[in-house]
């Protein structure tokens, strides 16, 4: 999992409340997309008309939010279905870091399970936000996690362990795996101890 630190980067505004999992990445995409190639299916019901051409009033089909790496959005952000394949997609199409008043509990673990750094803050300091985000001039956000920042002004909190995770790039196997040494040396221990529970090797 790639590592987060400082995000310097062009932030989209997504107002809409509610925007759920369906719209951010429709059920059939989820079942005959690979991985790899599922940013070009994220918020397509949005992003293209019903003929495949892109929409040229949405937000991410202009510039400069067509590189938007943060997005600033509504209230209950990726509520619905439980799919973690909401942010595959999004991760997919490059984006880091999704601002929000409140999200769905399912997609906000989803989120940093896999390098999504989602970011709850009141609704007021997610509004001003927005506010920049929607002016070419000032969309460009700076996030940096190990200060708790945005924009060096806006600070977020997050849980101990979440952020240790995203600086260091590692999901809950990963973090696991930290502790090989101590787990390998809890086993020999144990074998010793209560032989019988273990196959012969």
């Amino acid at each position: 999992m790639e590592k987060f630190a400082t995000l310097r980067a062009i932030a989209a505004p997504l107002p809409q409340p509610n925007l759920d999992t369906d719209v951010i990445i429709r059920v059939e995409r989820c079942a005959q997309v690979p991985r790899p190639a599922m940013g070009r299916y994220a918020l397509e019901t949005l992003r293209y008309r019903t003929d495949g051409s892109e929409d040229p009033g949405f937000i991410l089909n202009r510039a400069p939010w067509r590189d938007a790496r943060i997005l600033v959005c509504g209230e209950n952000f990726g509520c619905g279905s439980s799919r973690e394949m909401a942010v595959w997609a999004l991760a997919g199409m490059g984006v880091r870091c999704v601002i929000a008043p409140s999200f769905g509990d399912i997609f906000f673990g989803n989120c940093l399970q896999n390098g999504v750094l989602a970011v709850r803050l009141p609704k007021a300091q997610a509004d001003g936000l927005m506010e920049l985000a929607s002016r070419p001039e000032t969309a460009t956000f700076e996030v940096n996690l190990e200060r708790q920042t945005i924009n060096g002004s806006v600070r977020f909190e997050i849980d101990p362990l979440a952020k240790t995770m995203l600086l260091e790039g590692l999901d809950a196997i990963g973090l696991t795996l930290r502790r090989e040494a101590a787990i390998a040396d809890w086993q020999a221990r144990d074998r010793a101890r209560r032989p019988w529970l273990y196959f012969p090797t």
